[in-house]
């Protein structure tokens, strides 16, 4: 599961607040060790700048590639 969420001062260190549907979509409890996969979030219109090529395909059809392309990235 792939979440978005922003990080938090506590204390001398730097936090993050688990969301309450994430918590009862895996059913954590307080106490449990989870492992956590951090990644910081890059600027998307800079990934996305000279993504899309001057071609003859309809809006409709570089949007449906584009959605495809980033799926893996964003849209987890």
């Amino acid at each position: 599961m792939t979440l978005e969420v922003k990080t938090k001062r506590w204390g001398n260190s730097i936090g993050v607040v688990i969301p309450a549907e994430a918590t009862e979509r895996l059913s954590l409890k307080p106490d449990e060790e989870i492992l956590i996969n951090i990644e910081k979030k890059n600027n998307v219109l800079k990934e996305l700048f000279g993504a899309f090529k001057n071609n003859k395909k309809s809006t409709e059809q570089m949007l449906k590639e584009a959605r495809s392309d980033l799926e893996g990235k964003w849209l987890k």
